[in-house]
């Protein structure tokens, strides 16, 4: 189980990787900028991510509107999982220069993230009772079981939509085991 979390977690390590590579390829990139300068666009890494899935399956239009919302509940789901999603990236690289993101603009956190918040605050207090922490990491653990069980479930609906050599494309990005 563990071994395919961590093959799981580096497909996605991967997945991430050529996204972010691939852009810097990319004719269309925007010129480099200094770290701390300019705005990163999530939403247009977002749409390159897809673009990128749309074509390593081949899909056309038509296919790719069925199975675009199984992709992106799948993407989004493995990412809550794997800790990606920002707020926990977010909370330790906090520097000097970090501004403060405006309201509104970042989606209430989900129950896992709500749950490993809740279990970053209380380790903060070194002297939190033990069934304190306990508590929440059960909490914790139980939501990630919970989103486990939820992607388990879109990972099945998306392989039932794609051919064998699509399933295997998602697998190598890391959207599906």
């Amino acid at each position: 189980m563990f071994g395919r979390k961590v093959i799981s977690g580096l497909g996605v390590a991967g997945l991430l990787t050529a996204v972010l590579v691939g852009q810097g390829f990319s004719q269309d990139a925007q010129p480099r900028r200094r770290p701390g300068r300019g705005q990163w666009d999530a939403n247009r890494v977002h749409q390159r991510m897809l673009d990128r899935v749309k074509t390593a399956l081949g899909a056309d239009d038509e296919a790719w509107t069925a199975l675009q919302p199984k992709v992106e509940k799948v993407q989004t789901l493995t990412f809550q999982v794997r800790g990606l999603m920002g707020r926990g990236m977010r909370a330790g690289r906090q520097g000097r220069r970090a501004q403060p993101a405006p309201a509104g603009e970042l989606p209430k956190p989900t129950e896992l993230e709500k749950a490993a918040q809740d279990l970053r605050q209380i380790l903060e207090n070194p002297d939190a009772p033990v069934a304190d922490i306990t508590a929440k990491l059960v909490a914790l653990r139980s939501a990630t079981e919970k989103v486990e069980a939820e992607l388990a479930a879109a990972q099945k609906e998306l392989r039932e939509m794609v051919s064998v050599r699509q399933e295997a494309q998602l697998v190598l990005m890391g959207l599906l085991d």
